[in-house]
């Protein structure tokens, strides 16, 4: 029995596709829409599995094709995140058979084929139950690399990505002196689908690997959201993925973690840490003119339109490139709008891990760091207000003299 399933996300399709083959199905995949009306003539199909919202061609015209210019009655399964009711009954009205709406369980979707197809006679048919879900969104993740030998948690990081569909996981190599590469690329073994390596020869910070490691996934023409987190998972990934669908389901550009003690949530930092953090968080609100809690956390989801905007330029500083993101979207969107687009979400859990690349003393050049900022950012602001008002007092000058 053949499937054919067409979605312009490609980690949309690669659990269905494995999962399928493991019940004995013969699955082919397409991520471009046009390419995916060829294939269904030629590989004909016993279902054609579609999504609706893809560029150029939307699932609608794939199933116009199918039922009126193909006059096909093959079986068609809509598995897609547009919940809008005129989509979903002029589908039906289409002559689709099954309307699944994302988020949903993997086997859920297998169960619907079966009833729709039957299932295969031969192959390597398998009862195994499968808790993956597939989601609507896909998302990339930085995981910034230095010296990482002892600490990476392989296993968490490979335990979520078999059960969360949808994550593309990238590890920045900073330059490593011990054996963090090796280890990186024995964790990619069979999951090259899922995670990449991103080699940096040379050490050149956290700051600048992450902002590597942003335009990389950024190429990624599948990918809604790109964030970044910390590799010893101080913020766990259940916690990042609680960001995501909070940016998911708004409208906001990012959202931020915020290590904020409170009662139901488990944040445990170094006292000394927490004094100087408070002091640091201080001066940064009056920089920002933003009521930030915690600008400095390590795990942040951005929507892909700004992260060109945001990781383009180097960073100024090593450690506190997080308060110059937040700094550029204040110069590019201005402060009032800036402010309504971000979003500054307080974790469940963080939990201070031995080894951190910042010492104490790193801790104290920051108040250094910061005054950097704030000079280097006003003075770019005053500079390109300075030239705005060159070409305006231009313009009205040449104006002037053509009217001598």
């Amino acid at each position: 029995m053949k499937v054919l399933a067409i979605d312009d996300q490609q980690l949309v399709l690669l659990p269905l596709k494995k999962k399928l083959r493991e019940l004995g199905y013969t699955i082919k995949v397409e991520t471009n829409a046009l390419k995916g009306l060829e294939l269904y003539d030629s590989f004909k199909p016993d279902l054609v599995i579609v999504d609706i919202n893809m560029p150029g061609i939307s699932g609608i015209e794939i199933i116009k094709y199918i039922r009126q210019r193909r006059n096909s009655q093959t079986p068609i399964m809509v598995l897609s995140g547009n919940v809008e009711d005129d989509v979903i009954t002029k589908s039906f009205d289409l002559g689709v058979n099954d309307y699944m709406k994302k988020p949903l369980s993997l086997n859920e979707v297998c169960a619907r084929i079966k009833r729709l197809i039957g299932v295969p006679k031969i192959g390597n048919y398998t009862n195994k139950v499968s808790n993956v879900i597939i989601q609507q969104r896909c998302v990339g993740v930085v995981i910034p690399c230095y010296n990482e030998e002892e600490r990476l948690l392989s296993d968490q990081f490979l335990s979520f990505i078999d059960k969360n569909s949808g994550y593309h996981l990238c590890f920045v190599n900073d330059g490593s002196t011990d054996a963090t590469l090796e280890v990186l690329k024995t964790l990619r073994k069979g999951r090259k689908d899922y995670i990449t390596v991103y080699d940096c020869e040379k050490n050149g910070g956290k700051a600048e690997a992450v902002r590597l490691g942003m335009l990389h996934m950024a190429k990624y023409q599948d990918l809604d959201y790109i964030g970044f987190l910390d590799a010893d998972l101080s913020t766990d990934l259940s916690d990042f993925d609680d960001l995501v669908s909070t940016i998911e389901n708004s409208k906001y550009k990012i959202v931020s973690g915020s290590r904020i003690s409170r009662m139901g949530a488990n944040i445990a930092k170094e006292s000394a840490r927490q004094i100087i953090s408070l002091s640091i968080n201080f001066v940064i609100r009056k920089i920002l003119s933003m009521q930030f809690k915690d600008t400095q956390c390590g795990a942040k989801i951005f929507h892909k339109d700004v992260v060109e905007l945001l990781f383009t330029k180097k960073f100024i500083t090593k450690w506190l490139f997080d308060v110059e993101i937040f700094m550029r979207m204040k110069r590019h969107f201005k402060i009032s709008k800036a402010k309504e687009m971000i979003c500054e979400m307080p974790l469940k859990r963080w939990v201070h891990v031995e080894g951190s690349k910042l010492s104490m003393k790193d801790s104290i050049k920051i108040i250094w760091q910061l005054a950097k900022i704030a000079f280097t950012y006003r003075k770019n602001k005053m500079e390109t207000s300075n030239k705005a008002e060159n070409k305006l007092t231009y313009a009205v000058s040449h104006k002037a003299l053509g009217k001598v």
